[in-house]
């Protein structure tokens, strides 16, 4: 099968890195036709190191005709982007999170302008990719499988604002409607742990912002964002995700469900890999099992890549149209209605903790479209 070939718009950034990452280590499946990077210096730099072109022009970029077009830019950049290549150059984006600042207007104007592209069949999809992390991805299939029985409420304590609230839907299985946030933001002290940079310099005790919201959506379920800001990466805070149902419930890897009502049924997630200890092909993330079945396979083969690459490359599969969307056939795993209403649910935790009242969202552009998750 002829790779997949797609251009990166911000290319030196942190982010933008992971896209090119999977393209490297998988080349049989994705092509960097080029990389668009405004600074000369850092653009000699990033050609040098992934060895795909690299230009400051745009018109360049695209006259590779790539499949789409990654665009991993400011938030305050991203919306402009997004309209030029969908709309005015009629080719997919794949846009990092989230897609629009923290604007209304822009946002609803953006998700206006985008449909007509979407109607002729121009995909237009945002990089959410913590959802479609291995463990992620095996917790969501056990919700949705019916062992736990309609699904009730669903707990995240593993990243902030919109990435929260993406995988919450996720477990949930909420679509696009409104809610109502009740949210609260505390202040600790916390060992400072790794940033993007590596592992910390020395011992330094800082201040740790640390929310918590609860939040009703129209369906009548629940659910519990729990975050500390310094939580991505420490070694001392430990992620915790719980989606619960009538039947049972997911308490990160444990799974709790009835065989009837007298009759508990205790099992575990379990992780395989290759490459521990005697084992030598090579370290490669196989899958999820729950009970000897697979819940989870990873979709890349022996590549070698993080939790986090193959949940990118969920995303670029995707977008290339190869079938590894949840509902298969290519179909958008999460839209740009998607990645505008988890912001906007954001925002609307954020204004909660300003207002320390209830803050229930209101009717947006993209309510009423037919996209929702899966």
């Amino acid at each position: 099968m002829k790779p997949r070939t797609f251009a990166v718009i911000g290319a030196a950034g942190w982010r933008a890195q992971f896209f090119l990452q999977v393209a490297n280590a998988l080349p049989d499946r994705f092509a960097v036709t080029g990389m668009l990077i405004r600074d000369s210096a850092k653009a000699q730099a990033q050609q040098t190191q992934w060895n795909f072109p690299a230009t400051q022009s745009l018109d360049e970029l695209l006259a590779a005709k790539p499949d789409f077009v990654v665009v991993s830019v400011s938030r305050t950049a991203a919306a402009e982007y997004i309209e030029e290549i969908a709309v005015r150059r009629g080719i997919g984006v794949l846009c990092e999170t989230p897609p629009a600042p923290a604007d209304l207007g822009v946002m609803n104007r953006l998700w206006s302008a985008v449909q007509p592209a979407i109607a002729k069949g121009i995909p237009v999809q945002v990089a959410e990719n913590y959802p479609f992390q291995p463990m992620h991805s095996a917790r969501i299939a056990v919700a949705r499988s019916g062992r736990l029985g309609p699904l009730t409420h669903a707990q995240a304590s593993f990243s902030h604002g919109y990435h929260g609230m993406a995988l919450l839907r996720r477990l949930l299985g909420v679509g696009i409607g409104h809610a109502t946030i009740r949210a609260q933001k505390f202040v600790s002290k916390i060992i400072q742990g790794p940033n993007r940079q590596g592992a910390p310099a020395e011992e330094k005790l800082i201040d740790q912002a640390h929310t918590i919201a609860t939040i009703e959506f129209a369906t009548g379920q629940t659910a519990l964002f729990d975050f500390a800001a310094d939580q991505h990466r420490s070694w001392v805070r430990s992620p915790r995700v719980i989606v619960r149902g009538q039947r049972g419930e997911v308490h990160d890897d444990t799974v709790r469900t009835l065989i009837d009502y007298r009759t508990p049924a205790i099992d575990h997630l379990t992780r395989v890999d290759s490459g521990h200890e005697g084992n030598m092909e090579g370290y490669n993330h196989r899958g999820v099992q729950l009970g000897g079945r697979w819940v989870y396979q990873n979709p890349f083969g022996d590549a070698r890549l993080s939790d986090d690459e193959i949940a990118v490359g969920h995303c670029m599969a995707n977008m290339a149209n190869e079938g590894n969307g949840e509902n298969g056939g290519g179909e958008p795993i999460y839209t740009l209605t998607d990645g505008l209403h988890d912001h906007y649910l954001a925002m609307v935790m954020d204004r909660a903790i300003e207002s320390g009242t209830p803050v229930s969202t209101e009717p947006q552009a993209w309510f009423n479209a037919a996209a929702a998750t899966s």
